[in-house]
C-alpha cells in the first residue's frame, strides 16, 4: 500500500459517517420519488441500514477529489513561493 493510498484510506475513515448520511438521506428521498409511481416507501431507519456499506465507495470517491484538491492547491503554493 503506497502512503497516498494509506493517506486516502484515512480521509475515507474520517468521511464515511458524512458518506453514509448522504447516502441515507438520498435513499429516504428516492423512494419517496419513487412513491410517485406506486413504489414503496423505506422507512428512514432501512435508509440508514443499507445505507452503511453503501457510503464506503462515496466517502472513498470523495477523498480522492478532496486529496486532489489538496495536491492542486500544495503545488499552486510551490508555484507563489518560486
Amino acid at each position: 500500500m503506497t502512503l497516498e493510498t494509506r493517506k486516502r484510506a484515512w480521509l475515507t475513515l474520517a468521511l464515511w459517517p458524512l458518506g453514509w448520511g448522504a447516502v441515507a438521506i438520498n435513499l429516504f428521498f428516492l423512494s419517496l420519488i419513487g412513491s410517485w409511481v406506486g413504489l414503496p416507501v423505506i422507512r428512514p431507519f432501512w435508509a440508514a441500514i443499507i445505507a452503511l456499506p453503501l457510503g464506503v465507495p462515496f466517502s472513498w470517491a470523495f477523498a480522492g477529489h478532496f486529496r486532489a484538491l489538496a495536491r492542486k492547491a500544495d503545488a499552486e503554493l510551490d508555484d507563489d513561493d518560486a
